[in-house]
């Protein structure tokens, strides 16, 4: 009887402990709702972006039942204004009602291929098979390959023209353009924009590889080769109601300090040598300070990706009714009064996209095709605008058009001296 005792308390003993232990393990995890991380480190390094352009690092799957068709496009971001809409959506509690929803304009005109990649097959990924290039490509694309333009030889790509001229040149094109459908597994075509359209300050073109999806190897050589020095259009990618992808890269703001980069919690405000900062950044060993530690440093200029951004409307060239809708007859371009804020004008073919983009005015934006098939209401809705706001963005803006503003205020004197 008395060793059955002594081992009765022996095992309470040995359990006790083990109890307590578990009821404070699940007392302690109350710190992953009431003091969660600040900030993510999915996003780390918090760094500034090598490049200035968005990258594509995945385009989307390829379905060769489809005809061969672009799958990326580049613009530059112009300015945001705002739409007023009918929410056509069932079940929804907006539905049938008006909403007023801010877009984001991005100027699109025309790119210009200049040459055909192919891609083969190899253990470690894809790698590059043949690359051909135009007979002609303009000084703009010929920019991006020197550092200084005035200084350079210019002869960048002289003799892959001279090969388009001679006999041999064309046998030797058409043997690379045979293998590529013969051996490779993706075709991409080099295409570049044109800076003298945009009206900004750059004068190299930027540059990408944007795969061709759809139909066979053969078929999307062909259509690349269909391409070569024509300038492809933003209306032969995307339509109106798409849902697509924004590649670009973040406002940057410099060296910031920890509560702003990271959103931590102020310290009280009497504490020594500031109160912007982390009280502890770390036990005594291990005798360095952790990844996941909030620190100060670099913020914005980051490459990142947003999806599913919808089309609202894709604007031409040279319409003086782009901003009108059935609604609103008003005969008015997609330019506020005023141009837009620290851009100015759009001459060229446009996106409209619901929402914000990143990246500052005059940002180039990558424009992607979706990676998804959208299924949810939201993205299969179909758009069709009440209303656009072109009021001036430099204040509080009043009027639509200039024909509005000179009805209710009269003519100007150099309006009055111009008719006369």
């Amino acid at each position: 009887k008395q060793w059955y005792q002594r081992r009765v308390a022996i095992t309470a003993g040995e359990i006790l402990p083990l109890v307590f232990r578990t009821f404070n393990f699940f007392r302690m995890s109350h710190r992953k709702f009431r003091a969660p991380r600040h900030g993510s480190l999915g996003f780390l390094p918090r760094k500034r972006c090598a490049r200035h352009r968005g990258k594509v690092k995945s385009f989307p799957k390829d379905d060769k039942s489809k005809p061969c068709h672009l799958t990326a496009f580049m613009g530059h971001k112009a300015g945001m204004t705002h739409i007023l809409r009918e929410v056509d959506r069932v079940g929804s509690r907006s539905h049938k009602k008006e909403v007023v929803e801010a877009v984001t304009i991005v100027e699109t005109p025309p790119m210009i291929a200049v040459g055909v990649v192919g891609y083969i097959e190899t253990p470690r990924g894809l790698r590059t098979f043949k690359t051909v290039f135009s007979q002609h490509i303009s000084d703009e694309c010929k920019r991006r390959f020197y550092k200084n333009w005035y200084r350079c030889k210019k002869k960048a790509h002289n003799r892959t023209g001279q090969k388009w001229a001679d006999e041999a040149g064309k046998e030797s094109i058409e043997a690379d353009f045979a293998k590529m459908k013969k051996y490779c597994v993706a075709i991409r075509v080099l295409c570049h924009t044109q800076p003298k359209l945009f009206k900004l300050r750059d004068k190299k073109a930027h540059i990408m590889e944007v795969q061709i999806n759809g139909g066979s190897i053969a078929d999307k050589v062909d259509f690349a080769r269909s391409l070569l020095e024509k300038p492809i259009s933003v209306k032969d990618l995307f339509a109106q109601n798409e849902m697509i992808d924004v590649i670009g890269v973040t406002r940057g703001h410099g060296f910031k300090g920890v509560t702003y980069r990271w959103g931590t919690k102020k310290l009280p405000r009497k504490t020594h040598k500031g109160l912007r900062k982390v009280a502890c950044i770390g036990a005594w060993h291990p005798s360095r300070v952790g990844f996941a530690v909030p620190r100060g440093g670099q913020f914005g200029y980051h490459h990142r990706t947003e999806v599913n951004k919808k089309v609202y409307r894709i604007g031409v060239k040279g319409d003086a009714k782009s901003a009108s809708t059935p609604f609103d007859l008003t005969d008015k371009p997609i330019t506020p009064m005023g141009g837009f804020h620290h851009y100015g004008l759009i001459n060229e073919d446009f996106l409209m996209l619901k929402g914000c983009v990143m990246g500052p005015r005059k940002r180039v934006l990558t424009l992607r095709k979706s990676l998804l098939t959208h299924t949810k209401r939201s993205a299969l809705e179909k758009i069709e605008l009440k209303f656009v706001d072109t009021a001036s963005k430099w204040g509080h803006g009043r009027f639509q058009t200039d024909a509005e503003k000179k009805a209710f205020q009269g003519l100007l004197k150099k309006d009055r001296e111009a008719m006369e």
